[in-house]
């Protein structure tokens, strides 16, 4: 992209809109998976729950001092799903203004990235999941499948949202 032809904002609405659906996609592609793999070999707290309800409810006890009930669950979880997928689109999209990098591989670099940040580093550290060493081999392969899947869905809507901006 030239120079003149960078825009922040347009980046950035551009990637959250791209990312929030990555996100649904992202969420059909591992409902299929489970369907077809079973949650054993897909699930990584199977003591736990997912862990965007775990976020979700980290949340809700941290800023509004509510602990999740079992009925808010899977709602907070999915509003989770969704924040984290519009973020990490407009970051993707901001990126994309002033770096081709964000782009690399149709968005499978971008997924790729997000995979290790976020599952490898930041959910084991605020004690959401267990350590990457700890997961077996089939449940990386399945979640960085997943984010390849957020991260190519979200640069092609992206570049799609850019162009009509």
């Amino acid at each position: 992209m030239k120079n003149e032809e960078r825009n922040l904002a347009k980046g950035i609405i551009a990637g959250a809109i791209a990312g929030l659906a990555a996100a649904f996609v992202m969420s059909k592609y591992q409902e299929i998976s489970q369907n077809l793999l079973g949650d054993e070999t897909v699930g990584a707290n199977a003591d736990k729950d997912p862990a965007t309800v775990e976020a979700a409810d980290l949340v809700s006890r941290e800023v509004f001092d509510h602990k999740l009930k079992a009925t808010e669950k899977e709602s907070a979880g999915q509003a989770m799903h969704y924040l984290m997928g519009g973020v990490s689109g407009a970051i993707m999209g901001a990126t994309a203004e002033y770096s081709n990098l964000a782009k690399a591989g149709g968005g499978l670099l971008s997924g790729t990235a997000i995979w290790a940040v976020a599952d490898d580093v930041v959910i084991p550290a605020l004690g959401l999941s267990k350590s990457p060493t700890d997961i077996k081999f089939s449940t990386h392969a399945y979640a960085l499948t997943s984010h390849w899947v957020f991260g190519t869905v979200s640069e092609f809507v992206r570049k799609a949202i850019r162009k009509m901006l």
